[in-house]
């Protein structure tokens, strides 16, 4: 007789599988949130249309920005947006390690974004550019601040996909967590083209 090992994660995966219900219900919860999201970002827009020009004697915009070296950025999260699509085409085709190398360098390519990040913002902060220097550089560091942030937790929620997709395949639930996680990725892209829009171009311009 065969002895059979059933994780609590495979029973949650295959009670999944026979209430597709269920698949759906987190699927519209995870809208909500994405709703509640883009209120918060279109809070952090309005508060930087309105303390953008806010300078207080500091610098301005051409001063601090490098538009090729922000093109850069904008590209390496924009084909990340790709490589994660060429993954879930591949999850669709059933090709699980197509599918791995997809998100491992979507992965790649998201974290290269976040320390390009990081390094702009410390570049600003040690030449005395801070939060705390004028409104424009207050809004600026909130609103670019708060999108890193969520591409840092995406990055997060990505190494729990990978894992998983690892040590359990293509499961029901693996296929949705990964399907939820492509509309926050993608969320993020669309942030920042109005990042990148209102507070890069239109700052310089």
């Amino acid at each position: 007789m065969q002895n059979m090992q059933i994780s609590s994660a495979d029973l949650s995966d295959s009670a999944q599988m026979k209430h597709p219900d269920h698949l759906e219900i987190r699927t519209f919860g995870f809208w909500i949130y994405l709703m509640s999201d883009l209120i918060i970002f279109s809070i952090l827009f309005a508060t930087f249309a309105v303390l953008g020009r806010n300078y207080a004697g500091g610098p301005a915009p051409k001063q601090l920005f490098d538009l090729p070296y922000l093109f850069v950025e904008t590209m390496l999260l924009l084909t990340s947006s790709v490589t994660f699509g060429f993954a879930m085409v591949f999850l669709q085709r059933e090709k699980k390690q197509q599918v791995l190398v997809a998100m491992l360098i979507t992965f790649v390519l998201g974290l290269s974004f976040v320390g390009m990040e990081i390094h702009e913002f410390y570049g600003m902060i040690t030449t005395g550019a801070g939060p705390e220097r004028s409104g424009f550089l207050s809004s600026f560091f909130t609103l670019v601040g708060t999108h890193g942030t969520h591409v840092s937790f995406g990055l997060i929620w990505m190494t729990v996909m990978i894992i998983q997709l690892v040590t359990k395949g293509l499961t029901a639930g693996v296929r949705s967590r990964l399907a939820r996680l492509g509309l926050f990725w993608h969320f993020l892209d669309i942030i920042w083209v109005g990042v990148f829009t209102v507070v890069y171009l239109l700052g310089i311009a």
